[in-house]
């Protein structure tokens, strides 16, 4: 990374860079080969980005014309906060840009969104496994103490 860090909305030209990102991103939580995401579901979350009726959102790090990572996030209504609360839903940067600051910026963007849309809290998750990045987490935010519980149905 040798030029400006830029942190945007992602544009509809920066598919063919954001798709190896975003392969990148779901690989690493086990997500690839015969486990891969339809790619239907990939098609629909790129055309959820440009559509004003949806409540996602998807920011990327760009730097001298190279997309360094991305960040997709969302709205949602709360039983315990009238504006609605921001849910940072996913977070890659490539491996040449891991710690240079380009997580934090993407996070700080997100903030900025939220702040911007009238949140009063963004939030998000991460694997318990996933140490080096709560190792950010840890600086940018405070844990929730919170479990997640799920089920597929």
């Amino acid at each position: 990374m040798s030029g400006e860090l830029i942190i945007r909305a992602a544009r509809r030209g920066d598919y063919d860079q954001w798709l190896p990102l975003w392969d990148g991103y779901n690989a690493f939580y086990g997500r690839s080969g015969p486990t891969a995401l339809a790619p239907e579901i990939t098609a629909t979350t790129w055309r959820r980005f440009f559509d004003a009726y949806e409540p996602v959102h998807a920011l990327v790090a760009e730097s001298d014309g190279r997309l360094l990572g991305l960040t997709h996030y969302l709205f949602h209504r709360s039983t315990t906060a009238i504006a609605p609360l921001c849910y940072l839903q996913d977070l890659f940067t490539s491996e040449a840009a891991r710690g240079k600051g380009v997580g934090r910026a993407l996070i700080n963007g997100v903030y900025d969104a939220a702040r911007m849309a009238g949140s009063p809290r963004v939030y998000w998750q991460t694997h318990e496994t996933n140490v080096v990045a709560q190792e950010l987490y840890d600086k940018v935010a405070e844990r929730s103490g919170f479990i997640v519980y799920r089920k597929a149905i």
